[in-house]
């Protein structure tokens, strides 16, 4: 293993990985030399780019995650580009591409953890319990990202046509519809604060009357969404992504999702039919007397 002590040294010495780094590739590279070799010599000259591939498809059937394969494949590529420049081997790694990991399913919360919490919960009393839930009651009701619920001022709001005007990315506008408890809602919250705070410039405001920011909004909707779910992610856009999740359920057309949502196409809408076939696939499993 004397090429092996070699390269984890320049490791540590030029490039100056941490040793967990440098721990890490040294256990990549020894997991790859087992796989072909065993307990023999490494012949590392002899290596073949078909070889690299057969191990990592070995490490997928194993259970390995495609994340887990590519980074133990980086550890490959890094190790034979250092033979290759040293003069002691081709690099076969070099035309390895590893696994595609794909993008990660949106985390949302389900309907009877959202309808619980704000049939059954309480916000707590006065002014901040009220606007308190309206930051969880307006992010759920129309989707909207944290910032655009942070920018909204009364003019965007139009309660008799049950109509709210959100400012999306490059200042884009769109028209999100206002479901009737959430216009009721509103316009209770909208009374309360003209009492307190009759010249306020925003929508949603702090106790003091100032505009809403972003962590201020976070806190909020973590706070609460840990009332009734485990999930380990409760942040706005958990909100957005369950709105999206739940009108698709329940019979929304996709390109109307589309325009509330504010997606420049319909690509970035489509993530929620794989979280909706996910979802079926689990109540499949469940339910099925053969699954």
């Amino acid at each position: 293993m004397r090429i092996l002590d070699r390269y984890t040294e320049y490791l540590r010495s030029q490039k100056r990985f941490s040793g967990h780094t440098v721990a890490a590739y040294r256990n990549d590279l020894l997991q790859f030399a087992a796989h072909l070799w065993g307990d023999g010599e490494p012949a590392w000259r002899e290596v073949s780019d078909r070889e690299i591939r057969e191990w990592m498809m070995f490490l997928m059937e194993s259970g390995v995650s495609p994340r887990s394969v590519n980074r133990k494949l980086s550890s490959v590529k890094s190790f034979f580009r250092y033979l290759q420049r040293e003069g002691l081997s081709d690099n076969p790694a070099a035309t390895v591409r590893g696994p595609r990991t794909g993008k990660p399913l949106p985390a949302f919360v389900r309907e009877e953890e959202i309808n619980r919490l704000l049939d059954e919960h309480d916000f707590g009393e006065g002014f901040s319990g009220m606007r308190n839930r309206m930051i969880v009651e307006m992010l759920y009701g129309t989707g909207m990202r944290r910032a655009e619920l942070i920018a909204l001022r009364d003019e965007d709001v139009r309660l008799e046509e049950g109509v709210i005007r959100v400012t999306g990315k490059r200042n884009k506008q769109r028209q999100v519809p206002l479901f009737p408890e959430l216009t009721a809602s509103l316009r209770e919250y909208l009374a309360v604060r003209a009492e307190r705070f009759p010249e306020a410039e925003w929508l949603l405001v702090t106790d003091h009357g100032k505009q809403l920011y972003p962590s201020f909004v976070y806190r909020v909707v973590r706070k609460y969404l840990g009332l009734v779910t485990s999930l380990e992610k409760r942040s706005p856009h958990v909100l957005r992504h369950t709105f999206a999740t739940h009108l698709l359920n329940r019979g929304a057309d996709l390109n109307a999702i589309k325009e509330i949502l504010g997606h420049a196409n319909l690509t970035a809408t489509q993530i929620y039919t794989h979280s909706t076939f996910e979802q079926l696939k689990k109540v499949y499993k469940q339910a099925h007397p053969r699954a």
